[in-house]
């Protein structure tokens, strides 16, 4: 005889809010939908929506492409001289500066294993980020921390010719402003009565920010990782067209915007006891 009792839902294993899901599913099929173009195509698709510091330099920057040429010789092997340069006149002969390659180069991938990590870490800190803030505050904050990553990597190179493409700056600002509340003590309640969800903690205080240890601890290794993997490039993981210095841009900028964003208001400071 079975029980009456009724059982609870069972929770979906992927419970992803609408805008996480929807910007997951349009990196994945970017990148798969680029496998059947030919080489020549998608060679072009990349030169016309990656950021190419140079370009952006010549166009905006006050530097002549000749600058741009010239630097390649002694910084790079003879036997990439050629191919380098001629992508270099290639790039610049147009002269535009295309400053909307600012947000597109974020939905392109150099492989399958880039594209699966930076959906990973999108879901895992976009997610908080989205059912606190809501789409358009979600997208809004993904779209200035992908631009910020593209200026400070131009900044940083002026001169490069080599596309520079991925979603990591964007996911970097996700977890910026993740840090702002994802490591608030538990017991900081939105409503009384309840123990609140990460994403419903209020805002830590730039101070209570500094004495936080967890938040430190997170600050560091990120920071330390990005350095790491600036000389140390795991096989298969990253490649030429991914820069930390786009990831720490990313971070800065979702570091710095999320307060201005964030719906809930910041929480007073900490009572000691």
């Amino acid at each position: 005889m079975r029980s009456s009792t009724t059982r609870p839902a069972r929770e979906p294993i992927l419970n992803l809010p609408a805008a996480v899901a929807f910007g997951v599913l349009a990196l994945v099929a970017i990148h798969a939908g680029r496998l059947l173009l030919s080489e020549d195509t998608d060679f072009q698709l990349i030169i016309d929506w990656a950021v190419i510091p140079a370009r952006w330099s010549v166009a905006f920057g006050g530097v002549q492409a000749e600058e741009v040429i010239n630097s390649l010789k002694g910084s790079v092997p003879d036997e990439a001289l050629s191919p380098l340069s001629m992508l270099a006149q290639y790039v610049l002969n147009e002269g535009e500066g295309r400053p909307w390659t600012g947000l597109t180069y974020a939905f392109l991938h150099g492989s399958w294993a880039h594209v699966l990590i930076n959906c990973v870490w999108l879901a895992a800190f976009g997610t908080p980020i989205a059912r606190r803030c809501g789409a358009w505050r979600f997208f809004s904050l993904a779209a200035a921390s992908a631009l910020g990553g593209a200026i400070l990597y131009t900044i940083v190179n002026p001169l490069q010719v080599l596309p520079m493409i991925g979603a990591s700056a964007a996911v970097s600002g996700m977890m910026a402003a993740a840090s702002w509340f994802m490591f608030a003590p538990a017991d900081w309640l939105v409503e009384e009565g309840r123990m609140t969800q990460p994403h419903e903690r209020l805002r830590e205080g730039l101070a209570d920010i500094v004495r936080n240890r967890q938040v430190l601890i997170f600050l560091g290794v990120w920071f330390v990782a990005n350095y790491v993997f600036a000389f140390v490039q795991p096989v298969g993981v990253t490649d030429a067209s991914i820069a930390w210095e786009a990831h720490i841009g990313g971070f800065l900028v979702g570091l710095a915007l999320f307060p201005l964003l964030d719906p809930l208001p910041t929480r007073p400071g900490r009572i000691s006891a």
